[in-house]
């Protein structure tokens, strides 16, 4: 608790020093037809987030709660702050920043040592008459699949007033919250991110005084991904309670990803058309960030401790979860340039 207040309290100072040095420096979010802000606002406040986190990191390491190895692995998701605080003050070509992200991705993993064992939920267990499942080598490809893919749902997802620092925390705290009694390091860990993104909040709340930026988001986004995989080897089921727990994530940006590329549409275009955006317009930034809080903590933690304590429902959980978050893309036409609730 003390170590939480510490890193909230670092990182709220950090952001506003921040948000001086970027309205100093012009480091600003320039509203377009694209943007769901309407006034030019400081960016790149997420630098307060890595260096609250890793002020946490390096304190669990100096007294010797988190190993070399799990630092090493922590660590390689600096590049890819460094390439986003870059981007924030000019731009980086598209195809260096995916290099880095995938090379980052591809360090980690390696120290990781690929997928632990996957737990092999009912039916399935039954059918193939085992209960976990060694991925091998294919464990390798589909981590770093993993990790480049949670690292963009944050680039993606961080798109109006408070949604991706929120997520941050809940999921944190989400997963410290099961990892207390199996792994004090990592509980730690989880604790410090939330703790961390709830400072860069106290900013970033409707309406915002400075966003998260690329240095931010994909920070976070790739160490979130690389705690669940981190919690996984400690407790199989803890992969279906993390995906769970990034439901509103993984769903809203992978249906509207879909549904461009099943469309025709440039899908690697910068665009405004995710549900959570869809709804912003309509309803303004903060009854939307209310909505997430309620999905997160109504339904999605229920969903996920329903795993967590009974396994062998994992699928159904996680299947229980993501069908509402699919209603709702398809309902607020997610993926579509236009913005008509029927």
């Amino acid at each position: 608790m003390l170590l939480f207040c510490i890193i909230l309290a670092l990182s709220a100072l950090l952001t506003g020093l921040i948000r001086r040095y970027a309205l100093s420096n012009q480091v600003l979010d320039i509203p377009n037809q694209r943007s769901s802000h309407s006034v030019p606002t400081p960016r790149g406040g997420g630098l307060a987030i890595v260096l609250g986190f890793c002020a946490a990191g390096l304190w669990l390491f100096a007294t010797a709660q988190l190993g070399w190895e799990r630092l090493a692995m922590l660590a390689a998701a600096l590049p890819v702050a460094a390439v986003g605080f870059w981007d924030d003050h000019g731009g980086v070509a598209a195809r260096w920043r995916f290099a880095i992200h995938l090379l980052a991705a591809a360090i980690a993993v390696g120290l990781l040592q690929g997928l632990p064992p996957l737990l092999i939920p009912a039916p399935f267990d039954a059918v193939l008459g085992r209960r976990f499942a060694d991925p091998g080598w294919l464990g390798y490809p589909l981590a770093i699949l993993f990790l480049v893919w949670a690292l963009n749902l944050f680039n993606f997802m961080d798109g109006i007033d408070g949604i991706a620092a929120s997520e941050a925390i809940f999921v944190g705290l989400a997963l410290a919250g099961y990892l207390l009694y199996i792994d004090r390091a990592l509980f730690a860990l989880a604790a410090g991110l939330a703790a961390a993104s709830a400072g860069f909040l106290c900013w970033n709340w409707p309406k915002a005084k400075i966003f998260m930026g690329d240095v931010g988001s994909g920070f976070v986004g790739l160490v979130l991904g690389l705690l669940i995989l981190l919690a996984a080897q400690q407790a199989a089921v803890l992969l279906y309670c993390g995906l769970i727990l990034f439901g509103l994530f993984v769903v809203d940006a992978s249906y509207t990803l879909a549904y461009r590329l099943c469309s025709g549409q440039q899908w690697y275009a910068a665009h405004c058309s995710h549900t959570y955006q869809h709804a912003a317009k309509r309803y303004g930034h903060l009854p939307v960030l209310c909505a997430c809080w309620a999905i997160n903590l109504g339904w999605l933690l229920p969903c996920s401790a329903w795993a967590f304590w009974h396994p062998s429902h994992a699928l159904a959980a996680l299947a229980a979860a993501y069908l509402p978050l699919l209603f709702l893309a398809f309902r607020f036409r997610a993926g579509r340039s236009g913005f008509v609730v029927s």
